[in-house]
């Protein structure tokens, strides 16, 4: 397959630093701040939006070089196995996150976010605003996941 390179548009800021501190994001405060290359005005509109999904990069975590046998989710023996594509963890290939979170405000170019599970110094790679049409309305899981995320964004 052929290969692209993608240029991080904004960096994250926040009080954590610990890439294995994994759960209670919920509370957690984030600055994004937008390089200056997009302007003054590149976040104009999105405070109008109570949510945005936050692409980003899982910089910090080494890509693995195998993914072809299923893995207990998270190391966690207690857990089914699971291929790469059934969850969300920072060991995949292309080490991408997506997390939708509550805006708090927008100024100039630092968009200030409620939720947000990525350490501080995390490259951002897209800003989208959530928007009710490109949200699920029926998402169902294992309930084994429902267990295990309980804690995850719990503040």
């Amino acid at each position: 397959m052929p290969s692209f390179e993608i240029t991080p548009i904004a960096t994250v800021r926040n009080d954590r630093t610990d890439v294995q501190d994994t759960d209670n994001w919920g509370a957690v405060r984030s600055t994004i701040t937008v390089d200056e290359r997009f302007g003054e005005a590149c976040l104009q509109g999105l405070e109008g939006f109570s949510h945005v999904e936050v692409l980003f990069v899982f910089d910090q975590f080494p890509e693995k070089g195998d993914y072809r046998e299923p893995r207990p989710y998270r190391g966690r023996f207690d857990l089914p196995p699971v291929g790469i594509f059934a969850g969300r963890g920072p060991r995949r290939p292309n080490r991408i996150g997506v997390t939708c979170c509550a805006i708090e405000s927008v100024d100039g170019r630092e968009l200030t976010v409620v939720g947000l599970d990525a350490v501080s110094g995390t490259p951002v790679i897209d800003l989208k605003p959530a928007m009710r049409e490109f949200l699920p309305t029926d998402v169902t899981q294992p309930d084994w996941v429902t267990d295990m995320m309980s804690e995850y964004f719990r503040p």
